[in-house]
């Protein structure tokens, strides 16, 4: 918290990471499952609109949604919720790169790991 009662707004990122985080355990495509493919994915873009201030004791939901482009990148967009979802706090997205872990040479093209996690969710 900050000196007025409401949460510092670097955290509000934070909450974006543990959205991805999570969307990446549940679908399939965590951090983890990206470095065994070979690749590293380090984010080049984040946006957050800040609507109202979290306090306290606010209780939050982080709903994180994977938005499908045709350029080899991963692009997340987040809503941080009041747990029963009558207030929306915080807007946002993120872009991340796909970067070869040993050589750090940016993939210009979907790996193919990639392009089976999109057909798997029916994304592709």
């Amino acid at each position: 918290m900050d000196p007025l009662g409401i949460m510092w707004h670097g955290h509000y990122l934070k909450y974006f990471e543990d959205g991805r985080e999570a969307f990446g355990e549940k679908y399939g495509i965590s951090y983890l499952d990206i470095y065994n493919n070979g690749y590293v994915t380090p984010l080049i873009s984040i946006n957050c609109k800040y609507l109202k201030p979290l306090n306290y004791q606010d209780k939050i939901l982080v709903e994180t949604s994977f938005i499908n482009v045709e350029a080899a990148k991963l692009y997340f967009k987040y809503r941080i919720l009041s747990e029963n979802y009558d207030t929306v706090f915080t807007e946002g997205e993120s872009i991340q790169v796909f970067l070869n872990k040993e050589s750090r040479a940016l993939q210009l093209t979907h790996p193919d790991f990639f392009i089976d996690w999109k057909k798997k969710n029916g994304i592709y």
